[in-house]
């Protein structure tokens, strides 16, 4: 049977002085600093004279949108669209606090005042280059992530080689308090840096698990064995004494060795790319490269493991992970590729660069992992398109489990998982290639749901905001949240 999706309907369309911190705050205009080239996307690429005639042939047929075109389906509408202004570097994470959304950027980040979905409106960007810049919220505190290997903790820092002992990755964190003048208040060094990084809040401290990998022997502050995540505690009242508490240790054995002849894409682990936590049930789970764990944070200081999976027939590189509202299910992404493949295609196929869904089963420390399914988004995108399962979202709607997702230029996926066997899609948003002739990085980044619309951070075009009228997904409408960070994940109902 022909899903009715795949016909597209187009539519045209630290911050003390004595710390030497400091960040730089812009308006709208040129940026006051330029970011190193290492903190830049990569450059394009070339792709053959076959693959460039594929991707315009699929657009005059219509199988695809042609360059930059905004197709969706009926039920998504597309409410705004604000570019890049001074921060030149790619978008990344998103973070959510009362009416303000928060938006990393290579370069930095923006906040905007989204009290009117329809005119999000810019309050302030901060210069403060170090990939990727992933962000998160808490009370009147900021958290930014640096993994690139910096020559000092400052937001005026440059690029430095990480075989330099002198050299500095790891979290960086802000008062909000003004949120329209950020300070610059602690920095603390982890282990191969921050990646990406998971609040546990508590009433008067923070904790940061902080995700980082891929250690080599000639980095003096990355060494391997890398086999577990930095877990930072930050004092609410006294952010500027944050410190790494502990390093645990969750792949005692090394973890998944990695490759193989089945599949040679298979990423070894030397640490975790992403962590989810589920506060309200002491859960978590982790994507950590070839593994995927399932583990108790009823002490936040001594996460525990209860459960590890693989999958060394389909994942390349468990990227990211997602609870539903009951606990009983975790949907993990595999982002073959690193994000800037071209791997929603035909030649790849359904189970490569998708969704693994995997519900819970047993109680307690007796809990087990237990697979289901595969979803990927049933649209081929051009062969000049990066494409592959990325950073998504619960939409809160009781009795249902939900998501909306980025697929980088495969767009913005609705997608229903209420049955774990039998997962589909219920709408869709994504603008055309960037090109047709050179393979180029853009495409959502992350896509949240947040108190009745779903925003989106695009990695080249911009903060998109989007909304879904579906019977389906109408209950949601009615849950507010006052902050959100995905990666926290709220017990919504």
């Amino acid at each position: 049977m022909t899903n009715p999706l795949v016909k597209r309907r187009r539519r045209l369309g630290v911050a003390a002085a004595a710390a030497g911190l400091l960040a730089t705050l812009l308006t709208a205009g040129p940026a006051a600093a330029t970011p190193e080239p290492g903190d830049t996307p990569a450059k394009r690429q070339g792709v053959t004279t076959s693959q460039q005639e594929e991707a315009r042939k699929a657009i005059r047929s219509g199988e695809i949108p042609g360059v930059d075109e905004i197709v969706h389906s009926e039920n998504v509408e597309h409410l705004a669209n604000v570019p890049k202004d001074a921060l030149k570097g790619l978008n990344t994470d998103l973070a959510f606090q009362g009416k303000y959304a928060f938006a990393g950027n290579y370069d930095g980040f923006r906040i905007f005042d989204i009290s009117n979905p329809k005119q999000p409106k810019t309050v302030t960007q901060v210069l403060c280059p170090g990939s990727q810049n992933d962000i998160s919220v808490s009370g009147n505190l900021l958290f930014l992530s640096t993994d690139s290997s910096r020559s000092d903790n400052s937001c005026t820092s440059t690029t430095q080689p990480a075989t330099e002992k002198s050299s500095w990755e790891g979290m960086k964190i802000f008062d909000i308090s003004d949120i329209r003048n950020p300070k610059y208040v602690a920095a603390v060094e982890t282990a191969c840096g921050s990646h990406t990084h998971t609040l546990v809040p508590e009433r008067k401290n923070v904790y940061v698990y902080v995700s980082s990998y891929s250690p080599r022997a000639t980095y003096p502050d990355c060494q391997p064995p890398h086999d577990g995540i930095s877990i930072i505690k930050v004092p609410r009242k006294a952010p500027q004494k944050a410190a790494v508490v502990d390093f645990p240790v969750l792949f005692p054995d090394g973890g998944n060795p990695g490759g193989g002849t089945t599949n040679p894409d298979l990423s070894e682990t030397t640490g975790c790319h992403d962590i989810t936590v589920l506060p309200s049930k002491d859960l978590a789970a982790g994507a950590c490269m070839g593994d995927g764990i399932l583990f108790s944070i009823k002490d936040p200081e001594k996460p525990k493991v209860i459960d590890r999976v693989q999958d060394n027939v389909n994942f390349a590189f468990w990227h990211s992970a997602t609870f539903n509202e009951r606990a009983n299910k975790v949907v993990f992404t595999d982002e073959l590729g690193g994000g800037g493949g071209a791997t929603c295609n035909a030649e790849t196929g359904p189970k490569r660069g998708a969704n693994g869904i995997y519900e819970i089963k047993g109680h307690g420390d007796r809990r087990k992992l237990a697979f289901k399914s595969y979803f990927k988004i049933p649209r081929h995108q051009a062969d000049t398109e990066n494409c592959v399962a990325h950073n998504g979202s619960l939409i809160p709607v009781p009795g249902r489990d939900i998501m909306v997702q980025s697929w980088y230029q495969g767009g913005v996926s609705f997608w229903d998982f209420t049955d774990s066997s039998k997962p589909r899609e219920i709408g869709y948003f994504e603008r055309g290639p960037l090109s047709t002739t050179t393979a180029s990085t853009g495409g959502s980044w992350s896509a949240y749901y947040y108190n009745g619309h779903v925003y989106s951070n695009d990695i080249a075009k911009g903060f998109d905001v989007l909304k879904i009228n579906d019977r389906r997904t109408d209950p949601a409408k009615w849950v507010r949240q006052r902050e959100l960070n995905v990666q926290t994940q709220p017990d919504y109902l």
